[in-house]
């Protein structure tokens, strides 16, 4: 399931964010890169070691866990550490698809779901798409500042070539507690109309029936 969540991040938050990039040390990305992607891939990205980077990840991760869609959507279990990447002029991702294991270092954990963040609007730069191969096409997306995106890991997917300005982003990995993705995605629809019939008729037997499906079918498909 390929997800937009528009608004993760609110105006104050993405100046917190854009406040602590501005004058940090950034690092040649292909020093995170896979062995096949790093190949193809040409970006910046946030030092590791930079002092910005635990405010950063608070700031944007602490939005995105409590976002109640990306809850829904992902059902995570383990996140790797979130990579700040800037684009500019002639930087670009091409095609790959994300590793399946991540966390060198650190306890491993699967990829089931890649997140990018948006922390600027397309209005400051030109390209820099996110192009996802999908069962119906290629999808390409410049979102606004603040939206995040959802999509599985496995998919081939790029980031076109920057023309103009910059392209600002945070992406992290996410392991799910359900691997199968069109699980997940059926969990999701069925979390969307419990959440329906619960703003419509809270004591209802329909919202009871709904819910019990819903956390019934988690209790069956996690794999904790």
């Amino acid at each position: 399931m390929m997800l937009r969540l528009p608004g993760v991040l609110d105006a104050d938050q993405l100046a917190t964010v854009r406040r602590a990039l501005e004058g940090a040390p950034f690092v040649d990305g292909r020093l995170s890169a896979g062995e096949m992607a790093e190949s193809v891939k040409n970006n910046l990205e946030l030092d590791r070691n930079a002092p910005q980077r635990d405010l950063l990840n608070r700031a944007v991760m602490g939005a995105v866990y409590a976002d109640p869609r990306y809850q829904a959507a992902v059902l995570p279990l383990r996140a790797g550490t979130p990579i700040f990447a800037r684009y500019t002029p002639g930087m670009a991702y091409g095609e790959h698809t994300d590793d399946p294991i991540m966390g060198a270092g650190a306890p491993q954990y699967r990829c089931d779901v890649t997140l990018t963040v948006f922390l600027n609007g397309p209005d400051e730069y030109d390209g820099g798409e996110l192009v996802i191969r999908t069962a119906f096409g290629e999808s390409r997306d410049r979102f606004e500042a603040g939206d995040a995106i959802v999509y599985p890991s496995s998919s081939l997917h790029r980031v076109a070539e920057v023309t103009r300005g910059e392209r600002l982003v945070m992406v992290t990995w996410i392991q799910s507690l359900v691997r199968d993705p069109a699980r997940r995605e059926l969990l999701y629809q069925l979390w969307q109309a419990r959440e329906t019939v619960r703003g419509r008729a809270p004591q209802s037997e329909e919202a009871a029936q709904i819910d019990f499906a819903y956390v019934n079918l988690v209790r069956m498909w996690s794999e904790l």
